[in-house]
């Protein structure tokens, strides 16, 4: 049961397949749930069929076999017109009207649901705002006046104009460079969690995929699922050889950026609090963010707290445990 107390996945995929007319396999009976309000990735090498998935799910491509179910209906059921007005579509190019100033792309969903010009503005307006785009400065600017990451976060912002309760992203943060995608990244995961959509997310980075999704798909070539589940469980326990080449030798290191402190790995230290350390952190945090703190203060343990309250200290010892840990679940 999702956080909306229903039993019913927000996407469902059931022995979903995709043979074009030439014999080209791109999907091979692909089983898929997707919960409300969850972030999934699907990830693999080129040609593995995950943009045919994210495709067959709006009915860009149709599917050769199988059911998609979006909030329990049937896909094929749904104008595909309606069915793509009702679902956010991010790509890597953006795909903005170069004739249209910023306000004017991000408007042109709600006014093709009729709503008024003055409402569209209002919600273009908030949605700009909301994806960190001041719109008294921006809205009224032409796409090729801005940068590749400003771009993408209007794309973002006109996928979501019509309020959708699915979002598709097909490569969306491909083209920017990697300062900018780690910085989108995160304002994207952040949004997500407060809007609570449920997001299908296109990508070939493994690092982006466990950095953002709350589940990853992993396809392998042939279109065939090779595993899906929590980037915890995709990098402590691969199912085959060739997800664990996917995630690669450094699978252990990435385990860091996705593994929280754990209190009970914490080693007490009478009468010191984490401000005496001269260094502390979180214990919401990663153990990568630890890591990094350690290295950037030049310290051998971390205070950890929650808030104010001084909850003990996290050693390098420590930060082994927990990995090990991690890998028993």
């Amino acid at each position: 049961m999702d956080a909306t107390g229903s039993d019913t996945p927000m996407l469902s995929l059931r022995g979903v397949g995709k043979t074009y007319d030439d014999g080209t396999v791109a999907v091979v009976a692909l089983d898929l749930d997707v919960a409300r309000g969850e972030l999934v990735c699907l990830v693999g090498p080129s040609g593995c069929g995950k943009s045919t998935t994210l495709k067959m799910v709006n009915r860009l491509i149709e599917p050769t076999t199988g059911r998609i179910l979006v909030d329990g209906q049937d896909v094929t059921d749904v104008d595909p017109h309606a069915l793509r007005r009702n679902i956010g579509y991010v790509i890597q190019q953006v795909g903005l009207f170069p004739h249209q100033r910023v306000e004017a792309n991000v408007m042109t969903v709600p006014l093709l649901h009729g709503e008024s010009k003055a409402t569209a503005r209002e919600r273009a307006r908030e949605l700009l705002a909301t994806v960190g785009l001041d719109p008294d400065l921006y809205g009224q600017r032409y796409p090729h006046q801005l940068s590749g990451g400003q771009r993408q976060r209007v794309g973002v912002a006109r996928a979501l104009a019509a309020d959708p309760p699915v979002l598709l992203m097909d490569e969306p943060f491909g083209a920017v460079d990697p300062v900018v995608r780690t910085r989108l990244q995160d304002e994207f995961s952040r949004l997500q969690r407060d809007l609570g959509k449920t997001v299908l997310l296109v990508t070939h980075d493994i690092d982006e995929a466990v950095r953002m999704g709350d589940r990853v798909a992993v396809f392998a070539e042939g279109g065939r699922l090779a595993q899906y589940g929590t980037p915890q469980e995709l990098l402590a326990h691969p199912a085959d050889d060739f997800v664990e080449d996917f995630v690669g030798a450094t699978r252990g290191l990435r385990r860091l950026s996705v593994t929280p402190i754990d209190e009970a790995h914490l080693e007490p230290l009478d009468g010191v609090t984490g401000g005496q350390l001269g260094a502390a952190i979180d214990i919401d945090s990663t153990l990568e963010e630890a890591l990094a703190l350690m290295l950037r203060e030049d310290r051998s343990m971390l205070g950890v707290r929650r808030g104010p309250i001084f909850l003990g200290v996290l050693t390098p010892a420590g930060v082994h445990a927990q990995l090990r840990a991690s890998l028993r679940r």
